[in-house]
């Protein structure tokens, strides 16, 4: 029984080390993966925020992103394929696309306050002349 069992490990560890799919020969990087994917969730997110834009410049998601990265839809879908056979690197490429959004949502933040502030700043100074020229006449 014990033997079967090892046997049956010894088996299972062997074929999740085999690759379900081939590498494809024109692969994308996983760096430039992880691009792509953050320009079409960009992209996406705008087509469903205001399509008017987009179409306005007639811009369409696949082809822009086809002709950005110079790669074809037949390298896109096999490169994404590869990747999503393998959970673990799939998975820290949309990490990785995460960490950017959340990365490009911070600066904006930020940009926001500062404007604020700088807003802010200016109206308090008009308060503060207003309230003097006010107490002068």
């Amino acid at each position: 029984m014990r033997l079967l069992i090892t046997l049956m490990i010894t088996f299972c560890m062997f074929s999740c080390a085999e690759e379900v799919i081939e590498k494809p020969k024109n692969l994308i990087p996983k760096d430039e993966m992880v691009q792509i994917l953050y320009d079409l969730c960009l992209i996406n997110s705008a087509t469903h925020t205001n399509p008017s834009i987009l179409e306005q410049h007639h811009i369409e998601a696949m082809p822009y992103i086809y002709k950005k990265y110079g790669i074809d839809s037949a390298q896109f879908v096999n490169s994404d394929t590869y990747y999503a056979s393998k959970p673990l690197e799939y998975e820290t490429i949309y990490k990785e696309v995460a960490e950017i959004f959340e990365r490009e949502k911070e600066a904006l933040e930020s940009k926001r306050r500062k404007l604020n502030d700088s807003i802010r700043t200016k109206a308090d100074k008009r308060k503060v002349k207003a309230s003097k020229k006010d107490s002068l006449d």
